[in-house]
């Protein structure tokens, strides 16, 4: 893994640590855009982006002047557009522990790339965890970004997704036309 991710993924560690310990009080604001899934919407509160959600209802496209939903905005549109396949805006989201190892080893799956809920068990360190493991990823509240639906069940089943299963499918067949891979071949 090149060095400045490894430290771009402490950073966020240490600002998300911090955002969430010291800054209990805050104020949410929201923004939503339109993609290929439907509508998106962003949420953040206090410079950063805590919430990235899919609506099934419609509503039109409002997207705040703040910098960072800018930044997120902007970085969401290329991505749908197939320009982008990382993310670096500032992003925060508060949950336990051993959520937030899970969300973290999420950002190490590679763009284009699954894995199974048992793999990512075992890349946290405990294989026993799996439904724990399940759990955690089905609380991620920052689709797109921390990839969440990167992960499927065992045997390549596509399993389980907060924002409904045809979105992660066609979100993973979005990247796997980006990364050269035909489409289907995945699962």
């Amino acid at each position: 893994m090149p060095f400045d991710l490894i430290n771009h993924k402490r950073f966020n560690r240490i600002l998300n640590i911090l955002y969430f310990y010291f800054m209990k009080e805050y104020e949410e604001s929201f923004s939503y855009i339109q993609s290929p899934v439907g509508t998106i919407q962003i949420g953040s509160a206090n410079g950063f982006i805590n919430k990235i959600h899919f609506r099934d209802e419609e509503s039109p496209e409002n997207i705040l002047p703040d910098p960072v939903h800018q930044q997120c905005t902007l970085q969401l549109k290329e991505y749908f557009a197939e320009q982008r396949k990382t993310f670096d805006f500032p992003m925060a989201q508060e949950g336990t522990d051993f959520r937030q190892k899970v969300w973290s080893e999420l950002l190490n799956i590679p763009f284009g790339d699954t894995i199974s809920y048992l793999e990512l068990s075992k890349r946290i360190g405990d294989v026993k965890a799996i439904r724990a493991v399940g759990s955690a990823n089905g609380k991620n509240n920052i689709a797109v970004a921390v990839p969440c639906h990167r992960v499927i069940g065992s045997g390549n089943k596509l399993t389980g997704y907060a924002g409904g299963l045809w979105r992660k499918d066609w979100l993973l067949q979005h990247e796997l036309r980006l990364s050269g891979v035909k489409e289907g071949m995945l699962f």
